[in-house]
């Protein structure tokens, strides 16, 4: 066997198939969108409308998010034949590693690693900053010390907040699926609900002369706007890392990756409606766009009422985000690309996954400053998303492979359109990015080839 030949070795498919046989089959369609919802409605809500409204698109926002949509639509689509096709842990690295070899599967895996764990990290030190200000809010402040990152120059040591979070989220999964998903579906029922209360109330306060001109920007001004709101809907691919805990997954798993892109996107456009509506965009750049509106509405006590909601949305980012990364590190190690230490189950879950993910996590979410880190998840997303959409092509000539489930309409031109979407994506990110995705990558290739490429199944 040549190099090329081992380094683009495919599992045994049957053998794939029932590797996950010991996890428990306990998730429906229902759990599925609110790990999607959880995963795509963060704190982005409450900011992204107003900012790119106010210095990119103005109240073509609303448009903005709708084409956007569309660009996801289609690698959402992607995501959903693979899952229809292939319902296996692992999500995009299970599907590289069976239609592209070996090598590929580890690429897109260590993206992935990269897109999970830094973007838990990140929002647990946003979560801890608006626990603050809600504490503040009660006269209660917590010690400089335990209040940031590793940096005694400005006198704190560990964000003991983001720390607890992480702990108490791995925790929380660790009790089984039943449990954490009856949390998640509470926590979203909230920031649903939160959200609702602002659209309603916001409606009422709608002067449509504030939405002329309706594109201040021209159309070039939508597609920039549209560039920059795309990573919004970042997240519903992490409903994929669930396929072997789901009951029927053939059709509840595309039904639970089209549904969050669907809602995702009413509430989304139906929130940049109503802020564009309240206040003119030209006020609009503010850090809590959504807060400022009511204020200016004399509702200052919804104000705080939408902090709750951002808690609650950065919370069930991170089970979402948490609860896919154990998965994927799990399925990796099941394959021998980590130590099978990794792949072990027990109780019917990837316990060993799932706590060094939530270690990792905290580690970083307590100590390290993301701030110059936080735009490699873009490039961890995209680079899976082009790998999955073009991946449609060999997945429907695969001779061992049939789905009787969803499959992506307008094949080929559909994933074809959907690789070039992310191709173009990838090249708007900054150089700096670039750079620090390579060192990550370089990182991954001496751990490849150090271990994956010998031990791999």
């Amino acid at each position: 066997m040549t190099l090329w030949q081992k380094l683009t070795a495919k599992p045994d498919l049957q053998q794939t198939l029932r590797a996950d046989h010991r996890l428990a089959r306990t998730l429906t369609t229902r759990d599925l969108i609110a790990l999607g919802i959880g995963a795509v409605i963060g704190t982005g809500i409450f900011i992204l409308p107003g900012t790119v409204a106010a210095t990119t698109s103005g109240p073509g926002i609303m448009l903005a998010f709708v084409l956007a949509a569309i660009v996801c639509s289609l690698a959402a689509m992607c995501y959903a034949e693979f899952a229809s096709t292939l319902p296996v842990a692992g999500s995009a690295y299970a599907y590289g590693n069976v239609v592209f070899g070996q090598i590929f599967g580890w690429i897109i895996g260590w993206a992935l690693i990269l897109e999970y764990m830094l973007a838990v990290a990140a929002v647990s030190t946003s979560f801890a900053a608006y626990f603050a200000s809600l504490l503040a809010g009660f006269h209660l402040h917590l010690p400089q010390a335990l209040s940031g990152a590793f940096d005694p120059t400005q006198g704190t040591y560990v964000n003991l907040v983001a720390v607890l979070v992480v702990l108490l989220i791995g925790l929380m999964l660790s009790r089984g699926m039943q449990t954490s998903m009856a949390v998640n579906r509470a926590m979203v029922a909230v920031k649903l609900l939160i959200i609702g209360v602002f659209i309603v109330v916001g409606l009422f306060y709608v002067q449509p002369a504030n939405w002329h001109p309706f594109l201040p920007f021209g159309a070039k001004g939508v597609l920039a706007g549209a560039s920059l709101v795309f990573f919004a809907y970042l997240g519903f691919d992490a409903v994929s890392a669930s396929a072997p805990e789901v009951k029927n997954p053939q059709k509840t798993l595309p039904r639970g990756i089209i549904g969050t892109l669907i809602i995702a996107t009413v509430l989304y456009v139906a929130v940049a409606i109503v802020l564009t509506g309240m206040v003119h965009y030209t006020r609009l750049d503010v850090a809590d766009p959504v807060a400022f509106a009511l204020t200016a509405i004399h509702h200052r006590g919804l104000a705080g009422f939408i902090s709750l909601g951002a808690l609650a949305g950065m919370f069930t980012m991170m089970v979402t985000m948490i609860y896919s990364s154990s998965r994927l590190v799990y399925a990796i190690g099941r394959d021998g690309l980590l130590p099978t230490w990794f792949g072990a189950v027990r109780h019917q879950l990837p316990e060993n996954a799932l706590w060094t993910v939530t270690i990792i996590i905290a580690i970083m979410g307590g100590l390290v400053p993301l701030t110059a880190l936080v735009n490699l998840v873009n490039i961890g997303t995209l680079i899976a998303f082009a790998f999955v959409s073009i991946g449609i092509i060999p997945l429907r000539r695969h001779p061992e492979l049939q789905n009787d489930g969803f499959k992506v309409p307008g094949y080929p031109v559909v994933p074809v359109l959907s690789f070039l979407f992310c191709l173009l994506l990838m090249s708007q990110l900054g150089a700096t990015t670039w750079l620090m995705s390579l060192v990550w990558f370089g990182v991954g290739m001496v751990i490849y080839f150090g271990y994956g490429f010998r031990h791999g199944k």
